[in-house]
């Protein structure tokens, strides 16, 4: 089971276009667990895997929330990526 909530975790964010972002928690509904964000952050965080942009996923307050890469990456790739924080 837990592979397979990575699997699904991998697979949602991989879908996030540039320039978009969503939650842990969006990610942890839409991948069949709610209230499992925490899980979502803990899958993102080990991710090694440069084609699945961890970096798009951020906090449900509007905060980046945690990045493997660290975090004056993850807002600087958002930035090249034109997001604006519009939570």
């Amino acid at each position: 089971m837990r592979s397979n909530f990575k699997i699904r975790v991998y697979e949602i964010v991989k879908g996030i276009d540039r320039g978009k972002v969503m939650t842990y928690k969006e990610v942890a509904d839409v991948a069949g667990f709610p209230g499992a964000w925490r899980a979502v952050g803990n899958v993102l965080n080990k991710n090694k895997n440069p084609k699945i942009p961890c970096h798009r996923v951020i906090r449900s307050d509007g905060r980046l929330g945690g990045y493997n890469k660290g975090l004056d990456l993850k807002k600087k790739i958002l930035q090249e990526e034109d997001f604006r924080n519009e939570i």
